[in-house]
């Protein structure tokens, strides 16, 4: 996620809710994020369908080593001919 812009990335609610267009295009070419206030405090952030993705990737990968890292301490390993097994299987499921 790109840094925040103080000067031009937060606003407040009455003006986000003038412009909203612009906000949302805004955000789309900079990739920033926008921060929108009410009554001068944080209310809502306004992401670009691509920064969410890419945060809401990076969140499920790191949840993904998280788990292979606490699998690989419990002593739950597999060798190459288990893994292939596996995913065989799991091919065929979802053929069916």
């Amino acid at each position: 996620m790109k840094n925040i812009q103080i000067s031009s990335d937060i606003i407040p609610l009455g003006e986000f809710k003038a412009g909203i267009s612009a906000c949302l295009k805004k955000a789309q070419v900079t990739g920033h994020p926008l921060i929108i206030t009410q009554n001068g405090r944080p209310a809502g952030v306004l992401l670009s369908p691509v920064e969410y993705d890419a945060l809401v990737y990076r969140k499920q990968f790191s949840e993904s080593v998280e788990r292979g890292l606490a699998a690989a301490e419990s002593g739950e390993h597999y060798d190459t001919d288990e893994v292939r097994q596996m995913l065989a299987e799991k091919r065929a499921s979802r053929k069916e």
